[in-house]
């Protein structure tokens, strides 16, 4: 026998039916085999405008490459109310929640995203066009939740479907997959043209070695002639660190604005 998770009445799904609302207190439920959980969903506040707005502005930021916003052509959009598997869980005494994807997807990353609990409703069957059915199991999702999170005590388990916008762009010939949160605008991705750390490197390691063999005069000098040798070498070190300072913050400028 199955009974609603929010006021124990009993259910009676019709075969394979997964989605069901309970009759006696209108819960939105999701039929997983034998276990049944309560089924959420959160309301958009993006239009397909304002969504790709967010990604732009993400992708002019600093994580991605230079003018990456300008350079990239956005070459598909899709809005789904993607699955997650919402776990409200206790570990040392404070209270927290946790989110595996229900479905396959490749921007794993989707699973990072924050659902406050005053953002849930009942899911509305009239989103079902929509929607991306559940196709991973809840047991994957529970060994997946225990393998992050040992011996955490689950309090409750729920099926959510969040809303996103999942765009396709094109950068340098290669097709990238981005994922935006309709409700609150967090932009999702896995794998992005991200700004190359070497020409930053470079240009620290080169500053570093300078300065350090600038540092060495002095007591180079002191080495060399006791009495005049360290007021020469803090002459030299001096007169070529303001040669050499100037140089290297024009090349850290000029890297950071081609890179």
């Amino acid at each position: 026998m199955l009974t609603c998770t929010q006021c124990g009445g009993e259910l009676h799904p019709d075969e394979g039916q997964q989605f069901v609302t309970c009759p006696y207190c209108n819960a939105t439920v999701y039929v997983d085999k034998s276990r049944v959980v309560l089924h959420w969903s959160i309301a958009p506040t993006l239009d397909a405008a304002k969504a790709q707005a967010a990604l732009r502005r993400w992708m002019s930021g600093s994580q991605t490459v230079k003018d990456l916003d300008e350079k990239s052509q956005i070459t598909g959009q899709a809005f789904r109310y993607f699955p997650l598997w919402y776990f409200r869980y206790k570990t040392n005494g404070q209270e927290r929640t946790a989110l595996e994807p229900a479905a396959a997807t490749s921007v794993t990353e989707i699973a990072r995203l924050n659902l406050p609990a005053g953002d849930l409703r009942p899911y509305d069957a009239n989103l079902d066009a929509d929607a991306d059915a559940p196709s991973v199991p809840l047991e994957a999702g529970m060994a997946w939740f225990a393998e992050k999170f040992a011996g955490a005590q689950v309090q409750e388990i729920s099926l959510v479907h969040v809303p996103v916008f999942i765009f396709k762009y094109l950068f340098q010939g290669q097709t990238y997959t981005a994922v935006v949160d309709a409700s609150s605008a967090t932009v999702l991705a896995n794998i992005y043209p991200a700004k190359s750390e070497l020409p930053y490197r470079t240009v620290g390691g080169v500053a570093a070695v300078v300065f350090l063999c600038l540092a060495l005069m002095p007591v180079m000098g002191a080495i060399v002639n006791e009495e005049s040798g360290l007021m020469v070498g803090l002459l030299i070190c001096g007169g070529l660190g303001l040669i050499a300072a100037p140089i290297l913050i024009a090349w850290a400028a000029w890297v950071a604005g081609k890179v």
